[in-house]
């Protein structure tokens, strides 16, 4: 799937370790959740918020607001991490744009998350559909703000060039972990291929963001080693939340990132310049994103 920043976040009936209780998380449930859940469902639609387990879902539909997962719910790779099935995808939806569309205007929503699965088999990965659904999102919804967490479209720039083209708020492509973990934790990606993509990107006019997942064997001196890495193709915003294994297939925990680590990495962060960085254990990718669509508008938080 986007390894590109779905993180999954339930962990299977066996782990390493017990779960510390700054990982605790209520069950999704409430009015206002049943009504998300139900437009979602109406429009034949998939979320990130369930094909990969956040443990934010209850808080952000309660909140009415959802990231909308594009171009089905099979990706075509098989990160280690990820709770998205993988395999050979169905056809491609054409509907599928004006669906989610239609849905971002029934929940009033003022900012929009669009992610996708992976599409390597396809010309452009499904960047034209990407492209379609800002398009017609706006369309329906004068003034609404969109973000798009994608996919490295195997490093297409005429691919990445579409979706720039459609003028998304905010641009973001996860890094994910740090590059000696590439080969078990994204063993399709490229570390040097993701930046690229935000260099490009931040080149065309982007205002750019990415996200690391804590916790699978990577020291901090690595993580901090990413952040600088991030910060010399001019990212703008950081994510930075702690890996859950969704199932006993999945990569396992090696460590639970304490809290006090976390606030640390966040300083770091906005010394060395991102304009907003989100630091947490249950942080994701889309979490709190109507507050970052400030962040290429206002000055960088101190």
């Amino acid at each position: 799937m986007a390894e590109e920043g779905n993180h999954v976040v339930m962990e299977g009936p066996i782990g390493r370790q017990q779960r510390p209780e700054w990982l605790k998380v209520r069950l999704a449930s409430g009015e206002a959740y049943a009504h998300v859940k139900g437009l979602v469902d109406g429009h034949r639609l998939h979320t990130v918020c369930e094909e990969a387990r956040c443990p934010n879902m209850g808080e952000c539909w309660n909140a009415g607001t959802a990231t909308f997962m594009i171009l089905g719910d099979v990706c075509t790779r098989s990160c280690g991490f990820c709770a998205v099935k993988t395999g050979r995808p169905g056809m491609l939806d054409r509907e599928e744009p004006e669906r989610v569309a239609q849905a971002i205007k029934t929940m009033g929503v003022r900012h929009a998350v669009i992610t996708s699965v992976n599409r390597d088999e396809l010309p452009d990965g499904g960047a034209g559909i990407f492209a379609e659904t800002i398009e017609r999102s706006r369309a329906l919804s004068p003034g609404l703000t969109v973000e798009v967490l994608i996919p490295d479209f195997g490093g297409d720039a005429q691919a990445l060039r579409t979706v720039v083209g459609a003028h998304p708020d905010i641009l973001n492509h996860n890094t994910e972990t740090v590059p000696r973990l590439y080969p078990t934790v994204r063993p399709q990606a490229k570390y040097a291929r993701t930046l690229e993509l935000l260099d490009r990107a931040k080149q065309w006019g982007m205002v750019t963001k990415s996200g690391m997942m804590l916790g699978l064997g990577e020291s901090t001196d690595e993580i901090i080693e990413a952040m600088s890495d991030l910060r010399a193709v001019d990212c703008d915003i950081l994510t930075l939340g702690q890996y859950l294994q969704p199932t006993r297939e999945h990569l396992p925990v090696d460590r639970y990132v304490h809290p006090d680590e976390f606030r640390m990495l966040k300083e770091r962060g906005l010394a060395i310049g991102f304009r907003h960085v989100e630091s947490g254990p249950l942080v994701r990718s889309s979490y709190h994103a109507s507050a970052h669509i400030s962040a290429h508008i206002s000055p960088r938080e101190s």
